[in-house]
């Protein structure tokens, strides 16, 4: 007993054994571990030639308490399949992972103050450096409320009605943008579907497309309300099938699909008797009959913006100096075969 007892005394540790075969000190290997910049390029290449040759695997976790860092970011979501809030969640993954970061994730399925603060305590738990929340309507701005303020939280897709730094796209530019085209091509009005009234992003592109239509003079139709789905698109659609309606703008693409079917069944053309706009630019988007013409969130942009404040923030001694900040992308129109000037 005394002789294994002193065995396991005298093993070196994984870290020493590197060292030895590398020809360097313990300290130097740490160096190289905490990618510390005082290592010649040479002394580098043994230690980690020295790492693959025992299968050295370093512990994360003491590497964290020695640097305060975990390099770990974490997302807090809600349980949803709509393309515009996972295109958020995944383009933030991406940009955080090609900046060095690992990423955590924690769903919940309903946005209450109690559901949101446990998410929040399980990233916490994590030792994540920050995190963003991708909560895109009315009750995920506020329940962010709840959030203490000991570590950075930014919002996407949220609007500018919050109390946390924010990124997101220009949606009222973007309906503009869409807007302006169709009366460009000579439509005396736009119709509208918009999204639910309790997102942000809905009332932004609703008061984009209102706004766009005042400034040029022409007649406010009367907005109809859907709830994303192209369901809703299409059973909306069909109040539009009226002769007198020769532009559509829809406030996402899945909507524009269900209005494109709705047309088609009433024998209305598009876009030879009706034009009609999307938004979000979906990878389904150009293979639509006809290709859709929509407005483009970038949402590896997105992404990148909010890996960076994160950043910024984090970098703060107290997050709370760096204040409320928020950052607007300006969408990009892309024009397909559903929109062309009406018949005269």
């Amino acid at each position: 007993m005394a002789r294994g007892g002193s065995e396991s005394t005298a093993r070196p540790s994984a870290m020493t054994d590197v060292a030895r075969l590398a020809g360097v000190s313990h300290m130097t290997v740490s160096r190289v571990l905490n990618d510390h910049p005082h290592v010649r390029p040479e002394t580098r290449q043994r230690v980690l030639d020295a790492m693959r040759k025992l299968d050295f695997k370093p512990n994360t976790a003491a590497r964290m308490l020695a640097s305060r860092h975990s390099n770990m970011l974490g997302i807090l979501t809600v349980d949803t399949t709509l393309f515009g809030p996972a295109a958020m969640v995944y383009g933030f993954e991406q940009a955080a992972r090609d900046a060095g970061y690992f990423v955590t994730i924690a769903t919940v399925r309903s946005l209450t103050s109690k559901a949101v603060v446990s998410a929040v305590n399980r990233l916490r738990e994590q030792a994540v450096e920050g995190i963003v929340a991708v909560v895109p309507d009315d009750a995920g701005a506020g329940v962010l409320r709840s959030v203490a303020s000991d570590l950075p939280v930014i919002a996407i897709g949220v609007g500018d009605d919050t109390d946390v730094p924010t990124v997101g796209v220009d949606n009222a530019a973007g309906a503009a943008m869409a807007t302006q085209h169709l009366l460009a091509l000579g439509h005396p009005t736009v119709h509208h579907i918009a999204g639910p009234q309790s997102w942000p992003e809905a009332r932004e592109r609703l008061s984009g497309w209102r706004q766009a239509l005042l400034a040029a003079g022409a007649p406010v139709p009367q907005w109809l309300v859907g709830d994303w789905s192209a369901r809703s698109g299409y059973v909306l659609g069909r109040q539009l099938v009226d002769d007198a309606v020769t532009a559509v703008f829809c406030a996402n693409d899945h909507m524009a699909l269900g209005v494109l079917r709705a047309f088609a069944e009433a024998g209305r053309r598009v876009p030879a008797d009706v034009s009609v706009v999307g938004f979000d630019d979906i990878p389904e988007a150009p293979f639509m009959i006809p290709p859709l013409t929509t407005v483009r969130q970038d949402f590896g942009a997105l992404g990148r913006h909010s890996v960076d404040l994160l950043r910024e923030l984090g970098t703060s001694v107290d997050v709370d100096v760096a204040g409320r900040r928020s950052v607007r992308l300006t969408p990009e129109l892309k024009i397909r075969r559903s929109t062309t000037p009406p018949r005269s």
